[in-house]
């Protein structure tokens, strides 16, 4: 099956895009499509898809994202601005109620976050404390700012699901090998944590946050903007910023603008770049990706993102 992709990424988190509104497919032929694309190996590469989706009373389109291991995730708020700016394209729009897969969220073209770059503000929320609905079994309702038994760490996480789970503490520098080791016992799906987790490690930079995450269904990620967003609620939770302030949050893909309020809504803005447009093959009872054509490539975009990462790191 022939598929037009646009290859684009949010914060560095980078996907094959698919307007899926006039498509068919079933759920397991979609998983095979995104560990057919979303494979590093083959010609497209990526952390996951992103599928633009029919709308519907409430929402002028949606969105799916299925992980580069062919899981749904509940929401991937880099992957929405990426899918926000094609629905955007195809509507004649700019700014729209999106469905998501459990939840929704609002989004609107921002003004650029730096030259040349194309740039989404989206809500999404409210974030929930509640473990019991993730679920994750440890003997309390929520976790915050607290050691989790089973975890190969002592450190004190917090627990907040955007809505997908996510894993949060924070430390003066960043361990990889440490959140890669905890990271791993999440994806593990432990029966404590049957459905997997998010594990993020941050800094606080004064009023700034540096992020990095162990994503669930892919793994050690330059970028996960659900992550941001849990990093940032998270770190106004426990004290470490303040409520209702702007602030930004720096990861291994560039920055983003970030806010959170005491009701759980965050706001991310951000970028959505694209990198190329073209078309695939996908053969997917083989789950392989073949014969790819690039119709156009947007080097000034790319350039334009990568002043901003390299300034980031």
């Amino acid at each position: 099956m022939r598929f037009d992709i646009t290859k684009c990424h949010g914060s560095g988190n980078d996907f094959p895009l698919i307007d899926a509104r006039a498509l068919s497919l079933d759920d397991a032929a979609w998983a095979a499509v995104a560990r057919a694309l979303a494979d590093r190996a083959g010609p497209v590469g990526g952390d996951g898809l992103l599928l633009l989706t029919a709308g519907d009373d409430d929402h002028a389109f949606g969105m799916r994202m299925f992980n580069s291991d062919g899981s749904e995730s509940e929401t991937c708020l880099n992957g929405l601005r990426c899918t926000a700016r094609s629905g955007f394209a195809a509507l004649g729009v700019e700014s729209a109620r999106v469905r998501l897969k459990t939840s929704g969220a609002f989004v609107v073209r921002d003004p650029d976050l730096a030259p040349g770059v194309f740039t989404v503000r989206e809500t999404a929320g409210p974030a929930s404390r509640d473990v019991a609905a993730w679920p994750m079994t440890i003997g309390r309702a929520e976790n915050i700012d607290a050691p989790i038994e089973g975890l190969p760490s002592d450190r004190a996480f917090t627990a907040v699901a955007m809505p997908n789970p996510h894993l949060v503490t924070f430390v003066d520098r960043i361990d990889e090998a440490e959140l890669v080791r905890v990271g791993t016992v999440c994806e593990s799906a432990p029966d404590w944590l049957p459905n997997r987790a998010n594990v993020s490690f941050v800094e606080v930079r004064g009023r700034d946050l540096f992020v990095r995450t162990f994503e669930r269904g892919v793994g050690l990620t330059d970028s996960c903007g659900s992550a941001m967003g849990a990093s940032t609620y998270a770190a106004c939770l426990t004290g470490r910023i303040a409520f209702d302030v702007p602030t930004t949050v720096f990861n291994k893909g560039g920055r983003i603008r970030a806010e959170a309020s005491a009701d759980g809504m965050v706001t991310l803005s951000g970028n959505a770049t694209v990198e190329w447009i073209g078309s695939v093959d996908v053969d997917l009872a083989a789950g392989a990706a073949s014969d790819l054509t690039i119709a156009a490539r947007y080097p000034d975009e790319i350039a334009a993102w990568a002043a901003v990462r390299d300034a980031a790191v």
